[in-house]
């Protein structure tokens, strides 16, 4: 009998400042996907754009074929492996989708994985692939150009301003104090995960901070710092989209960082978020918007501020491609919403399947 199992190619690792994280969202998911359903490849993206059939994760689930299970993972998956072409790689993808039964999850964070790169080149490949299509994935990566969509479509946000590093000057950290008050935001324009975010209090903060985020990227997008909750809600869906309950971030820092998300574990959850029946409404309701606004597909993180008694909610990012590591909220906010990691996994695939058949419908291929 013919394996029946769908092909299911992992890509971990990555070019960005979030390679760590996405190699323990790969951790997880491989542990978490059916063995009796899917046939997996991973393969692992080296910080140098290398690319290799990952032996470590091949390894990890020998051993949980041979019933360690869960036991066999490690905490964070590591990249190295047989070299393999991405083109080859890519290739191999193609070939191997016969009736769409190969779908890739490119769990890939930030710049070069998110941001409609690697979108891109499976598309050229013609091949299934988990999350938001090529422009959908660029633009919810790329803050500017984010919030200039969702402000023309009257989502409510933060004050901001966008700035190209040739732009700025020695003058520029007074101007942004003056249009935007004291303490703001500083963030790269394309990064996730908190990566090269500041808080400036000052004048001089700011300066600082601009070089800092500067470092990740050449656009740097300066917020007014908002005193408000932390409000987040998990979409999932193509054409047809529903919310989870929202959550929300209590931080264990001044502000939910990197090390707070991702190392230290402070901040707490709290799911579902304490919001009256009407607010919890209004929120998914804001969430779907923006995601369909943004072009999102599969999957995304709609981050919030809620400013109670005053804006109400208000938007911060969307995330095409979230982390699923244990203390993640996309998966955890699904959880409390009925959605179990593994079938959470299962729907993923099906919808990426599902929005590559439409493609295919709407192309004529």
């Amino acid at each position: 009998m013919t394996d029946q199992r769908i092909n299911l190619v992992v890509l971990f690792g990555g070019q960005s400042a979030e390679h760590d994280v996405s190699c323990t969202t790969a951790a997880h998911v491989l542990r978490a996907a059916d063995p009796a359903k899917y046939r997996i490849t991973p393969i692992g993206i080296a910080r140098d754009g290398s690319w290799a059939i990952a032996a470590g994760a091949q390894q990890a689930l020998a051993r949980a074929a041979e019933g360690q299970g869960a036991d066999a993972f490690p905490g964070r998956l590591d990249v190295g492996g047989d070299a393999i072409a991405p083109s080859t790689a890519v290739g191999t993808m193609a070939a191997g989708d016969i009736g769409g039964r190969t779908v890739v999850v490119p769990l890939l964070h930030g710049p070069l994985g998110e941001d409609g790169t690697v979108q891109g080149l499976l598309e050229l490949a013609n091949v299934p692939y988990v999350g938001a299509g090529v422009l959908g994935s660029a633009l919810a990566m790329d803050k500017a150009m984010a919030k200039q969509v969702a402000e023309v479509n009257g989502i409510p946000q933060a004050q901001y301003v966008a700035l190209r590093a040739h732009e700025v000057t020695p003058g520029t950290p007074a101007a942004l104090a003056g249009e935007l008050g004291l303490p703001v935001f500083v963030k790269p324009a394309n990064m996730g995960s908190s990566v090269g975010v500041t808080k400036a209090k000052t004048i001089e903060a700011i300066r600082d901070a601009v070089e800092v985020a500067l470092s990740y990227d050449e656009w740097v997008v300066v917020e007014e710092a908002i005193s408000g909750r932390e409000i987040e809600v998990a979409v999932i869906g193509n054409l047809e989209t529903r919310a989870s309950v929202p959550g929300e971030i209590v931080p264990g820092a001044e502000f939910y960082d990197y090390a707070d998300k991702y190392v230290d574990d402070g901040s707490q959850a709290l799911i579902p978020a304490p919001l009256t029946a009407e607010q919890t409404s209004d929120v998914q309701a804001l969430a779907l918007k923006t995601f369909k606004v943004l072009r999102g597909e599969g999957l995304a993180r709609v981050d919030f501020f809620f400013e109670e008694g005053g804006r109400g909610f208000m938007l911060n990012e969307m995330n095409t491609m979230p982390g699923f590591t244990p203390i993640s909220m996309y998966p955890k906010l699904w959880i409390a919403s009925g959605l179990n990691y593994s079938d959470l996994i299962d729907e993923l695939v099906r919808l990426a399947i599902e929005r590559h058949g439409r493609q295919r419908r709407n192309t004529g291929l």
